[in-house]
């Protein structure tokens, strides 16, 4: 049974920093894309980010660029989202999610394109 588990998430303010992490189990995580999303309420889930299964290719979304930065430990079946210059519209569950992509090293920007969630963890960043 595939787990993808995040955490990290929290209250902060405008300005700070914060890593989230995402710990998989069930999979191969080696040979997976993961991608970074976030939902708030009445919205469809926006891309935040994403990173290869090899190479360390990544994407960011245009509201997050230059501000997060996403990295993997494949050794820990991890990935990371470092959050900084957090605002106030960053506010949201941040979801990692999953994707087997085979030999590609596209990165998938639609949340059709992933396999695998995990719950979310909730980010408030106060004014």
């Amino acid at each position: 049974q595939v787990q993808l588990v995040e955490s990290g998430g929290g209250l902060v303010q405008a300005g700070d920093s914060l890593r989230l992490s995402c710990v998989a189990s069930g999979l191969t995580f080696s040979a997976h894309a993961m991608g970074w999303f976030r939902r708030t309420p009445g919205k469809r889930r926006e891309f935040v980010a994403g990173i290869s299964w090899t190479r360390g290719i990544t994407d960011y979304g245009d509201s997050v660029k230059g501000r997060f930065t996403v990295s993997r430990d494949n050794a820990k079946n991890t990935v990371y989202l470092q959050m900084s210059s957090l605002k106030p519209e960053d506010t949201a569950v941040y979801l990692c999610a999953a994707r087997f992509a085979g030999p590609n090293t596209f990165i998938e920007t639609t949340p059709e394109g992933y396999n695998y969630w995990g719950q979310g963890t909730q980010v408030t960043v106060s004014s």
